[in-house]
């Protein structure tokens, strides 16, 4: 396969994010169409270029990871273009050229010890050629959303092909109690076409997850939430609280039963897989192209993301995984899994907050990327 090098320079990049702002505007994007599909095309070959060296920092990940973590499971993903559209919005002062997360891969363990474990191995280690631009612990600091895991951004570096260095790729690990929160806000935000991951929309729904970040921080022996009660009665209560005026767990279960996967294309050679969330409608299409399709895959899915600019709500993505069953098992967000999470939400409320098991629910469940 042909790795998409970069073809444009950092200026070009960082103008092409900008028009891509402005365009949110359909006034200015309508006068100025044939910019932005300039715009676009820079964009395009600036993330997708960004595959290769995801794609070497992947294995890496994926090799340290089972060695500390048995059954630890990976995915990667390059940022979807309604997501990076988002957060040049949000973060006015940001160029696209500075985003560090445009390529990622992503860890999940079963619990904190091996995260911490993973951690360490990355801050000790002087066998990874490429450098260690930040490092964010989450665990020891909890973002207020209620967010928890490790971040860490590295640099590309080779001294065989100098096409890629300096790109960016984030590195996140998590414990699968941490990744059924991430998994539940992003079902709420893509259900409720609120940006909840991005700390927009309701402030009872982020107030809620914020709690519920300090219940699981209680459940793993961690930090709590900033701004979330220090007594664990009053936490509860408030959790309690929240659970019932939002009617969480009748929510989350009827958008867990909304969704059914309709497949076409050829599943059993596939080798990309295109989702289409459609929450109007329930449905969730999923369409397998071959690896040697991979320019059609790629043509399918800037379409389905125009078109989903017309429907709040409908979202996009294309993964590549092994099959089908692995895509629903890395990808269950997009399958509005959430027994994962309402199964913690009810042991925190009935009192629990140690040793809890989560019943007929394994690793492999756990949704990785939706961004």
């Amino acid at each position: 396969m042909a790795w998409i090098t970069p073809k444009y320079t950092v200026q070009q990049v960082n103008a092409a994010g900008k028009m891509l702002v402005l365009c949110e505007e359909d006034d200015y994007f309508h006068n100025h169409i044939d910019e932005y599909l300039e715009a676009l095309e820079a964009i395009n070959n600036f993330r997708a270029s960004h595959a290769f060296p995801l794609n070497t920092l992947q294995i890496n990940l994926r090799s340290v990871a089972r060695r500390f973590g048995g059954d630890a499971l990976i995915a990667q993903r390059i940022k979807r273009m309604a997501s990076i559209s988002q957060k040049l919005v949000v973060r006015s002062t940001m160029k696209l050229s500075q985003m560090q997360d445009l390529g990622g891969c992503r860890a999940i363990v079963h619990n904190i010890a091996t995260v911490k474990r993973i951690e360490d191995y990355y801050l000790s280690t002087s066998g990874i050629k490429h450098s260690l631009a930040s490092h964010d612990d989450y665990i020891l600091c909890p973002k207020a959303s209620g967010y928890r895991g490790i971040h860490l951004i590295y640099r590309y570096y080779s001294d065989k092909n100098e096409d890629y260095n300096g790109m960016k790729i984030e590195l996140q690990v998590r414990s699968r109690y941490q990744h059924a929160w991430a998994t539940a806000v992003e079902t709420v935000g893509m259900f409720s076409g609120q940006a909840l991951k991005s700390s927009l929309g309701s402030a009872e729904w982020q107030r809620f997850f914020s709690l519920m970040g300090s219940a699981i921080a209680l459940r793993e022996g961690g930090q709590i939430v900033p701004g979330t009660p220090a007594d664990r009665t009053e936490l509860i209560a408030e959790l309690s609280y929240l659970a019932g005026h939002l009617q969480v767990e009748s929510r989350l279960t009827e958008f867990n039963r909304a969704v059914h996967a309709m497949s076409n294309g050829d599943d059993i050679n596939a080798f990309y897989y295109l989702l289409q969330l459609d929450p109007e409608r329930g449905t969730l299409m999923v369409t397998g192209y071959a690896e040697k399709q991979k320019d059609a895959a790629s043509v399918a899915y800037m379409e389905a993301e125009e078109r989903g600019k017309t429907k709040p709500g409908n979202d996009a993505v294309l993964v590549s995984v092994e099959s089908v069953g692995s895509l629903a098992k890395a990808y269950p967000n997009y399958f509005a899994d959430t027994r994962v999470f309402l199964s913690l939400l009810r042991q925190s409320l009935s009192g629990k907050t140690r040793g809890i098991k989560v019943a007929d629910v394994k690793l492999q469940q756990f949704s990785l990327f939706g961004d």
